[in-house]
């Protein structure tokens, strides 16, 4: 089994891609497993921020490494969150902050639309000057009103366009196909498939 270190130590993150990549005889490591820090993301777009993730990963373990980067955008809020949704209120991360947050900012907006947005990055060393790159949408809006036990994140408070359900009231076997990552993953598998690691 081939080994790819995940440059990320979210516990969501790490079950949904170990799934995802089993099928394939890829182990996914979370890169806190190899005592590699967490890498600074300082970046205004997604892509350069998984990219930065995934090199230092990558530099530290001397594996191929792969880092996402991904977030809620909310038109009405000019695309916040965005990069920042993992510290959307501040520091200490927290799930249930960033959500009331959410909800507050958008109280008086009538477009309550939003989306989903993650980027893939795939290197097979620090300095890979053809890194695969893929990125995947998921519609929706956001509610008051929390939904679901599952997922993590906004999953709770983001209703998926034409399904009625919201991220969190999805099973993986439901949501992993629809899901940004998913579809994410699945066009940076297609990539892989044709360009072996």
């Amino acid at each position: 089994m081939q080994q790819l270190v995940l440059a990320s130590n979210n516990a969501g993150k790490l079950k949904e891609f170990s799934r995802l990549f089993a099928p394939l005889a890829i182990e996914v490591i979370p890169q806190g497993q190899l005592g590699v820090s967490e890498a600074e993301e300082p970046h205004a777009t997604f892509v350069e921020n998984a990219l930065a993730k995934a090199r230092h990963a990558a530099a530290a373990t001397g594996l191929p490494a792969l880092a996402d980067d991904s977030g809620i955008c909310v038109p009405a809020l000019g695309g916040a969150p965005g990069v920042y949704s993992a510290r959307y209120a501040g520091e200490p991360k927290s799930d249930a902050a960033n959500n009331a947050k959410l909800v507050a900012d958008l109280a008086q907006h009538q477009d309550k639309r939003a989306f989903y947005y993650a980027v893939l990055v795939l290197v097979r060393s620090a300095d890979d000057p053809r890194p695969l790159i893929a990125e995947g949408r998921l519609d929706g809006e956001v509610i008051a009103e929390a939904r679901g036990a599952g997922g993590f994140g906004y999953d709770p408070h983001f209703l998926i366009a034409g399904l009625g359900k919201t991220a969190a009231e999805l099973t993986p076997e439901e949501k992993n196909p629809i899901s940004h990552r998913g579809k994410a993953l699945a066009a940076l598998l297609a990539k892989l498939q044709e360009d072996a690691l």
